[in-house]
C-alpha cells in the first residue's frame, strides 16, 4: 500500500471539515451571544381544581398522569420538554439546548439530555448537569386544568 500525497490527504480533510460545518448546522447555528436569562418559573400544582364553567377540559399537551414523578416528557412538536420533580410540581422547559440549538430528545431519572453533544439537564429547573451547555434550559410557562398540561 501507498502512502497518500499530502495534496490529497488536505483535500479529502477540507471535504470532511466542510461536511461536519454542514451536519453541524442541521441542528441549529451558535449562539454568538450569551443566552438569555431564564423567566422565573412559577410551578404549577400537579393537581388543579376543576374549573367551575361548563366548558370541557381544555387541549392540553398531555394529561399531568402522563408525565412520569421524578422524570418528564419531550414534545418535540411543540419543542417543550414538561418535568414532574415531584407529585406536586410540573415544569415546562424550551426543547432547545442552548449549546447549538440542538432538541433534547429523552428524560431519564439522570436528567433532560441532548443528543447533539451530550448536555445533560436537571428536571428540577432546567439547570446544565454535565457537558458542554454552560447555560440552562429556558423555562416556559404552563397551567395545568382539569388533569392537562396546558401551555401558556
Amino acid at each position: 500500500m501507498s502512502p497518500i500525497p499530502r495534496r490529497r490527504l488536505l483535500a479529502g480533510a477540507g471535504a470532511a471539515v466542510a461536511c461536519c460545518a454542514a451536519g453541524c448546522a442541521t441542528y441549529g447555528t451558535p449562539r454568538d451571544t450569551a443566552p438569555a436569562a431564564p423567566a422565573p418559573t412559577t410551578p404549577a400544582p400537579a393537581a388543579a381544581a376543576p374549573s367551575s364553567s361548563a366548558a370541557a377540559a381544555p387541549a392540553g399537551i398531555a394529561a399531568v398522569d402522563d408525565v412520569p414523578v421524578g422524570g418528564g416528557r419531550v414534545f418535540a412538536e411543540q419543542k417543550v420538554v414538561v418535568t414532574r420533580p415531584d407529585a406536586d410540581t410540573v415544569l415546562a422547559f424550551d426543547a432547545t439546548c442552548p449549546h447549538q440549538g440542538c432538541l433534547v430528545d429523552q428524560v431519564s431519572q439522570a436528567g433532560i439530555s441532548c443528543p447533539c453533544h451530550g448536555s445533560l439537564f436537571a428536571v428540577s429547573d432546567g439547570a446544565p448537569l454535565d457537558g458542554p451547555a454552560q447555560a440552562p434550559l429556558t423555562s416556559r410557562q404552563l397551567r395545568v386544568e382539569g388533569g392537562q398540561v396546558v401551555l401558556a
